[in-house]
């Protein structure tokens, strides 16, 4: 839901055109919530959710680390005040000029899925640590995650025995399980497969010390999802498990679950029409779509909370789509979406749970329309 302050940012400032509303207080609580949820856990915030300066500087006065997916993502958090032992370069592919560049601004920690990779961090950033994504198949995640990141648990034991080889710490192992994970179970199985490096390395020598359990926490749209309490005792009960008592560092990397209910999207619709007379569906084109920063509509995977100021009366299913001369841009049409009758042009549609991955999705100037302006109150 959209918050009063949002909701009274909206009334007095009447912005014009789509633009992002973000909540900090909402962002200050949920960033509380992680930390009670796993308080043995240090929080890295997936940057590439919303890395908007204003988040970024709140974060770092709580106490937050960082995952960054460039050396762009690395210097923004620098500049909001985070020391470099506070960064992760979470990405698994990057340029060797990259890796060094973020070497030389203090980064210590990185993340690797094969032996090339490795072998460029040994030679870019000598002595660092480095930590192996294992696959993991995102089983009853909304937007599950491909295989373009991550390696088969035994890829993992010799892509950090040859990190150990090229003086390299191998420091862990990490996964994700899925964006919009609903699943409370994906942790366990993940962590087995976890288990398994940890041991195989263990009886040649190799001591490794962190899981990074990823991101995956979710943000509720229409649907109830679980509180990051539930995830919290999953999660602890998984490692005590297949980790018994030796517990090794964890860390998270909440995105979508930090941000994404901090921000509503303010849409117009420009045109309710059919496509022939006894056509019951109606078409619904909204001032923003796929290209101006809804693009986890893709496949539908995302299915967004839709407030209209007819909300409570009898509505019909819709087919809702952008404004651009693009026919892929279409939000909703294989489950329509029901939205009032009387919706008409002019309305004004609040877009909920769109704090993370909206306005770094947007196109720089795609059909001529601006990028998604933001506002953080």
């Amino acid at each position: 839901m959209a918050t009063q302050r949002i909701l009274d940012f909206l009334a007095t400032r009447r912005p014009d055109g789509p633009c992002m509303v973000l909540d900090l207080d909402v962002v200050r609580e949920n960033y509380r919530t992680f930390e009670k949820a796993l308080p043995d856990s240090r929080i890295f915030y997936a940057v590439k959710a919303n890395p908007a300066p204003e988040i970024l500087r709140l974060l770092t006065a709580l106490g937050s680390s960082f995952d960054t997916a460039s050396v762009a993502e690395i210097e923004m958090v620098l500049d909001a005040g985070a020391s470099p032992e506070r960064i992760s370069y979470g990405n698994t592919i990057k340029k060797e000029r990259d890796i060094a560049r973020a070497y030389a601004l203090g980064v210590q920690l990185y993340a690797v899925d094969c032996v090339e990779e490795v072998e460029k961090v040994a030679r870019a950033a000598p002595g660092s640590r480095v930590f192996c994504r294992v696959l993991t198949d995102g089983a009853g995640a909304e937007w599950p995650l491909s295989r373009k990141f991550g390696c088969a648990p035994a890829m993992a034991v010799d892509v950090l025995r040859r990190a150990k080889a090229l003086g390299l710490d191998p420091y862990g192992v990490s996964f994700h399980v899925g964006s919009q994970q609903t699943d409370l179970s994906a942790w366990d199985r993940a962590l087995e497969d976890a288990r398994v490096v940890f041991k195989v390395l263990a009886e040649e020598g190799i001591t490794l010390k962190m899981v990074n359990l990823g991101g995956g926490f979710p943000t509720r749209y229409l649907r109830d999802v679980p509180a990051a309490e539930a995830y919290g005792q999953a999660i602890f009960t998984a490692l005590r498990k297949h980790f018994g008592n030796r517990l090794p560092e964890t860390i998270i990397e909440p995105g979508r679950g930090m941000v994404g209910n901090a921000g509503v999207i303010k849409s117009e619709v420009v045109l309710v029409s059919r496509k022939a007379d006894d056509d019951d569906v109606r078409w619904v084109y909204l001032d923003i779509g796929k290209f101006g920063g809804l693009a986890e509509t893709m496949d539908e995977a995302i299915r967004y909370p839709l407030t209209t100021p007819h909300d409570g009366e009898e509505t019909a299913p819709c087919v809702v789509a952008g404004p651009t001369c693009d026919s892929a841009d279409v939000l909703y049409e294989k489950t329509p979406y029901p939205l009032p009758i009387s919706l008409t042009v002019g309305d004004e549609v609040l877009i909920e749970g769109t704090g993370a991955y909206t306005t770094t999705y947007a196109s720089v100037a795609f059909n001529g329309f601006e990028p998604l302006r933001a506002y953080v109150i």
